[in-house]
């Protein structure tokens, strides 16, 4: 899409009346997100920011979220441009320490804020937003709410930024001697989850299709989660970037914590349906023994629950 039609919903354009003190960095200290973010080169040229295991506040800004770039002889691929303003425009600059070369791409893995609200930090850079073909209108759908949610949690409005160009299905993108291969993804942990395949380095991004260390949440389908998590272990990856957890760890062995609960939470409730049992039987009783392997584990599994409860209801027994 040619940029001078590029859509963007910002908080005029949407009719969104937050206080004029929700602007960026209000109530922070001076310079206090100034600084580039922190960045680990985890293979040659690709680069990811960790981000915290923390809801996000008006002290983390939105940092909660692994993010990063990836470079190319002649350009910059941007992957999840980081869960805010401030977030986005750090990363800019730890890119600007590394590379002077066009950022030409912002890849986004999926609809959820702490993933893309660092959109527009890069609009001065023209570049194409890409992300998979159902994220646009999931993302426009809930645009109002996420950016309330944001502005209440950190004191920040923020700047929506949709796709310019929409994936669907395999594409190939070329960096300059780097090609990057993006496949959309079935319904899964959303219904528009997009993946990153550096071949040059076989650095599989994956955004939340992979969570470590803090706890997963189900907003897409159980099952087609489990489906593509089989078939992304097939994927010739040397490491993967999971979208919360470390920089980067081995593949397909990182996703063994993630199939496991998922897997879990499928049997056990499936075993309270059997028994004729209720959500809130399967909330207080399946997956439990999961919680010392997740951080936020009472926060996101509760809901998971809830939501799997409700599909497995009407789904037939694999």
């Amino acid at each position: 899409m040619p940029w001078k039609n590029r859509i963007v919903l910002s908080i005029k354009t949407c009719g969104l009346l937050w206080s004029a003190a929700l602007t960026a960095g209000a109530g922070l200290p001076a310079a206090a997100f100034a600084a580039a973010l922190a960045v680990e080169e985890v293979a040659p040229g690709v680069f990811v920011h960790a981000g915290l295991h923390e809801e996000a506040d008006g002290g983390n800004q939105g940092d909660i979220a692994n993010c990063g770039f990836i470079v190319g002889a002649e350009a910059v691929a941007v992957i999840d441009s980081g869960g805010g303003p401030a977030v986005g425009e750090r990363l800019r600059e730890a890119i600007r320490r590394h590379t002077d070369r066009p950022i030409r791409y912002v890849i986004t893995t999926h609809m959820h804020p702490d993933h893309l609200f660092g959109n527009a930090a890069f609009l001065t850079d023209e570049p194409v937003f890409l992300a998979h073909r159902n994220l646009e209108a999931a993302l426009m759908a809930r645009a109002d709410h996420y950016g309330r949610r944001f502005a209440e949690a950190t004191g920040t409005a923020v700047e929506v930024v949709p796709p310019t160009q929409a994936v669907a299905g395999r594409m190939e993108i070329d960096l300059g001697g780097r090609v990057l291969e993006l496949v959309a993804h079935p319904p899964a942990h959303t219904d528009n989850d997009l993946t990153v395949f550096d071949r040059r380095t076989a650095t599989l991004w994956a955004g939340d299709l992979i969570f470590m260390e803090r706890a997963p949440a189900i907003d897409g389908s159980v099952l087609g989660w489990l489906k593509v998590l089989r078939t992304l272990t097939a994927v010739p990856a040397a490491r993967v970037v999971p979208g919360h957890g470390p920089a980067a760890a081995p593949w397909p062995e990182a996703a063994s914590d993630l199939q496991g609960y998922l897997g879990r939470l499928v049997a056990g409730i499936r075993e309270v349906q059997k028994a004729g049992g209720t959500i809130r039987q399967a909330i207080d009783r399946v997956g439990t023994e999961e919680r010392p392997k997740w951080r936020l584990f009472d926060d996101y599994h509760p809901r998971n629950v809830t939501a799997a409860f409700a599909e497995l209801e009407w789904a037939e027994p694999e």
